[in-house]
């Protein structure tokens, strides 16, 4: 069933999500901006728990979750230990709201609108799940190159 996959998929990069988080010698090494990387790592783990709170949360949970973009761009040094526990919050609010959804669900229109066009919550899903893994492979990329930097 299309909903059982998604729950496994978003639960496995989020895992692997957090586990990159940790796997930062420094902590302040999730900061670094370097040559034309302007969103660290920070910076994106904190957009995705946004993305993720706002259009699976928000739109499909009715979690009341008040996102505020720019500051997922903005902070710095925000501690890992803080990331960490936001993503694994992340992480079951994702797995709750997909849990609660009935199949038919999945087919209706996405309850909020994605550059001012209304998809099908399957496509939004499969969106928010590549979006996800895009930005992951991003993060995983900026800590090789920092702890190789550092060597």
């Amino acid at each position: 069933m299309l909903k059982d996959t998604l729950v496994e998929l978003f639960e496995r990069d989020l895992n692997k999500l957090i586990e990159e988080i940790k796997l930062y010698k420094n902590e302040s090494d999730l900061w670094i901006k370097q040559g034309s990387i302007s969103n660290p790592a920070g910076n994106l783990a904190l957009h995705l728990a946004g993305n993720l709170n706002h259009f699976i949360g928000f739109a499909l949970g009715n979690t009341g979750y008040k996102r505020e973009r720019d500051s997922e761009f903005s902070s710095v040094m925000v501690p890992r230990d803080e990331l960490l526990i936001s993503l694994e919050r992340t992480k079951s609010v994702v797995k709750n709201s997909l849990l609660n959804l009935k199949t038919e669900d999945f087919e209706k229109p996405f309850p909020i609108k994605k550059q001012d066009e209304i998809f099908s919550t399957n496509y939004m899903l499969l969106h928010l799940l590549a979006h996800l893994s895009y930005h992951l492979g991003q993060i995983n990329y900026h800590r090789r190159l920092i702890q190789r930097e550092s060597l």
